[in-house]
């Protein structure tokens, strides 16, 4: 699997192009604002969804304005949800650093949140692009629905696997899929190819976040996050999802008992992870990530072979084999 800065390297020079505009668009004449901007632009990731953007233009054409425009506002978007997530989450920290409402407390935070989102709305209409707005806001839509779905079920942990598959599709899918759509619109005019591309995110927004699931239940974390966490706050995911449905009455109603008790020992989560990985919880999700990756190459090779194909196709090994 290739690493980040080679899948960089062909398109160097955009992506600089690329981060000036983002820069540009988040000044502010109000001194705190631009302060908490810097700080937002110095520590920000590893920029995979600008990168999305930028290589499926390329891929379809080539890269222009709108396409700086499109990964820009993906870009503003991705920042203002991690921003008013730390503030839901009470997360003080970050990628390692700490988060704005660490920094500046939550009304700053949720005030900084909402301005990056604002400059996004105006990138869109200022530089007259409305389908460019409109992927993402159905992605900022789903996003939000897909958060509080979620919320809701594991209050009851009554979450079939169908609902699952809702959940991440609207939680996790919909952004990476604006990714590729506004990167192939910025290039293309052509519904349907830029619906398949969608769907191409899509996908593979899925088989992320079953990985992320996976990684969840080993004993060593590499995503960043503790491992455990989604037990911890009763979020249910795919692996438990598949024991909850293996599991002998008896079994299921002490998992149940674990997972609505609110203080949970390094025990009984060892217990569920244990009880998972004997069931084949964790090689059903591996399966199903599999099979959701397969149906993203799929689409993506429907599309002429080139370059950018190439670099796409190593950018979702990276997204999605993060435990190699």
């Amino acid at each position: 699997m290739s690493d980040l800065n080679s899948i960089k390297k062909p398109i160097k020079e955009h992506i600089s192009t690329y981060q000036k505009v983002f820069r540009e668009t988040v000044r502010s004449n109000v001194p705190l604002l631009d302060v908490i901007m810097q700080y937002i632009t110095r520590t920000k990731g590893k920029e995979i969804r600008p990168i999305i953007v930028l290589y499926t233009a390329q891929m379809m054409g080539e890269i222009n304005e709108a396409a700086y425009d499109a990964a820009t506002l993906i870009e503003l978007l991705h920042t203002a949800t991690l921003v008013h997530d730390d503030v839901v989450d009470d997360s003080y920290k970050r990628r390692g650093v700490f988060s704005i409402n660490a920094l500046w407390k939550n009304k700053i935070a949720v005030l900084s949140g909402d301005y990056l989102l604002s400059k996004g709305l105006l990138l869109a209409v200022e530089k007259g692009h409305p389908h460019l707005l409109k992927y993402v806001s159905k992605a900022t839509r789903d996003m939000s629905e897909g958060e509080l779905l979620q919320i809701e079920k594991a209050r009851k942990l009554d979450i079939s696997e169908e609902l699952y598959f809702e959940v991440i599709r609207k939680k996790t899918a919909s952004l990476l899929a604006s990714c590729f759509a506004t990167g192939a619109y910025s290039t293309i005019d052509d519904k349907e190819q830029i619906e398949k591309l969608w769907m191409v995110g899509e996908y593979t927004g899925i088989a992320f976040q079953i990985m992320d699931d996976v990684l969840d239940y080993q004993k060593t974390s590499i995503t960043g996050k503790p491992s455990g966490i989604d037990l911890k706050e009763k979020k249910v995911t795919l692996p438990l999802i598949y024991l909850l449905n293996h599991s002998e009455k008896d079994e299921k109603k002490k998992i149940l008992h674990i997972l609505k008790s609110k203080r949970k020992s390094d025990k009984d989560i060892e217990f569920i992870r244990t009880a998972v990985s004997e069931k084949g919880g964790m090689e059903y999700a591996h399966k199903k990530m599999n099979e959701f990756k397969a149906k993203a190459f799929e689409l993506l090779h429907q599309f002429p072979e080139n370059d950018a194909r190439n670099s796409l196709e190593q950018i979702i090994e990276y997204i999605i084999d993060r435990d190699k």
